[in-house]
Parts: structure tokens; sequence; C-alpha cells
């Protein structure tokens, strides 16, 4: 119960420093764009690079992670048919989709898996099925979706590798792969500058709350319902269903999988929308509704399930 509470409050007060960031001004009007760039070209990619470079690339493959996979692909599914048939667009369904199934594994996810699971390495495999499988297919979706249709074929088959997002997270599966051990003087750098991903993307998003108006009053309220729908029920919900009917998991293992799926969206999912002009009021309300209604869904799965 600690963890939950600390991991939230963790976040509500580096957003809430963002929200008087921008109240006042102090960076400017170009603040937020600045944190948002430097989020996603610079420190997002050095955080990931650190993080998978010294990672067990073992832990990907864990039963477990199989429930987290199909209960993220069965929500973020249901989530694109929606889209498919509202039409909403490629580049907003993508990032409405990555709202309903994309756990905030970092950030909240480690504190609640130290004091709620009681194993800070429980979230790694999350972490890193989202961080090598979700991240790289979906950016290049939106950079695919929002490039037009001009560029030549062979372009947009590398366009994983022109993301800085999926270029970190390749490099530190490649190192972490290969063994390689990099020298503290190149290492220690990278890790300085990855350090500020995660207050980057908190106070960028605090600073995008200024003048928003209140969640769930704008065209995209019934995209925003759907995700927050999807996934502080759905989600949950489903990964329960298939770890107890599919995979038998019982007790510690049982909570593990439903309290990692009852996560709110993660943060950085307002930074890719914002980094490309696409569903970013969606991705906003999104990340906070669902934040603030994983609170009461978390203190739930972890009284009837702890």
């Amino acid at each position: 119960m600690r963890g939950v509470l600390s991991g939230f409050l963790v976040i509500a007060v580096v957003i809430g420093v963002g929200y008087v960031i921008g109240r006042r001004g102090y960076l400017g009007a170009q603040g937020r764009d600045v944190l948002t760039k430097l989020a996603f070209h610079v420190a997002s990619p050095a955080l990931l690079f650190t993080t998978l470079g010294r990672a067990d690339l073992s832990v990907v493959f864990s039963g477990r992670l199989l429930v987290t996979a199909l209960s993220t692909a069965a929500v973020a599914g249901v989530f694109v048919a929606v889209g498919a048939v509202r039409r909403w667009g490629v580049g907003r369904t993508t990032v409405g989709a990555l709202c309903a199934g994309y756990v905030n594994a970092g950030n909240l996810g480690i504190p609640i898996a130290v004091y709620v699971l009681g194993d800070a390495s429980l979230v790694a495999p999350v972490l890193l099925f989202q961080l090598i499988g979700i991240t790289p297919v979906a950016l290049t979706i939106l950079d695919l979706s929002t490039a037009g249709e001009k560029q030549p074929l062979w372009r947009r088959l590398l366009t994983p590798l022109r993301n800085p997002i999926a270029l970190g997270s390749l490099a530190g599966v490649a190192v972490s792969a290969l063994g390689v051990e990099i020298p503290g003087p190149v290492w220690d750098p990278v890790t300085l500058i990855g350090n500020m991903a995660v207050p980057a993307v908190l106070l960028a998003f605090g600073i995008s709350l200024r003048g928003s108006r209140l969640p769930l009053r704008g065209g995209d309220r019934g995209a925003v319902l759907l995700a927050v729908g999807l996934k502080a029920v759905g989600q949950p919900l489903v990964a329960w269903a298939l770890a107890v009917g599919v995979f038998g998991l019982r007790g510690a293992h049982l909570l593990d999988v439903v309290v990692t799926a009852a996560l709110p969206a993660a943060q950085n999912l307002f930074t890719y929308a914002s980094s490309y002009r696409v569903g970013e009021t969606l991705a906003r309300e999104a990340i906070l509704v669902s934040t603030v209604l994983s609170v009461p869904v978390l203190v739930v799965v972890a009284a009837l399930l702890g």
C-alpha cells in the first residue's frame, strides 16, 4: 500500500512543479517543446541505452511476460478496432492504443514493485518488452503515418533505425547481448544524461496542464474514455483471466502480473504524441485520468490478491 501511495506522490510533486513552471512562465513560451525534444532526442535514448545495456535479456522470455504481452495486445487491439470503425486516423489510433496498454513500468512501476511486490526486478521483463517490442513498432507506425507518401521504400524500411528512441533501445540490447564492457568515462556521462529523462517528461507534462481544460470535455472524450477504461479496468481483468485460466498462476506470481497490468499509462507516451504532433490531448488526458483511477484499482488488487 505504501509503495502505491509513495510512487504516485513522487509523480504528482514533479508534475505539480511543471505546472507552476508553466504558470509562471519560467521557461518561456517554448519551455514544454524544449523539454519534450530533450527527452525524446537525447535523455530518453540515453536512459534506454543504459537500462538495457546492463539488463539480463533472459527475463524477456519469462512465462509471466506472456500474460503482459497478451493482455497488452488484447486491449490495444480493441482500441485499434474501434479507432478503425470511428476513423480516428492511424496516428491518433496508435497513440490511443498505447495509452490503453503501455504501462508506467519505470518511474511508478519500480517503487510499487519494491513496496507492494517486494522485488524491483519484477518490472524488468515488462520494461524490456515495452522498450524492445512495443516502442520501436509504435514509433515506426507514427513515423510512417506522419511522413506522407513521398518517401521512397528504402527510407520506410529504415524508419526504426532513424528514430532516437529505437536506436537507444537497440544499442542497449546489442551491448547486453554481446557482453560489451563500456568504460566508466563513457558510461557515466550517458547515465547522467539519461537521468534527465523522467524529470523532463514529467515537467513537460505538468507544463502542458497550464491552461488546459478539464479532462473529458473536448472532442477526444470518446477516445479518452475508451483508452482509460481499457487501461484501468480492461487490462487488469484480461491479465487476471489469462494468468488464472491459461497459465495457472497463483499467489505472488498472480499478484505480480495483475498489479503490473493495473499500472496507469506511462508519461512518456505524451512525449511521443508531442514529438509527432498527433493525439496530444488524447495522451495527456488518458495519462492523467488513468493515473488517478489506478490508485483505487491498485489498492483493490493488492487487497484481494496480496
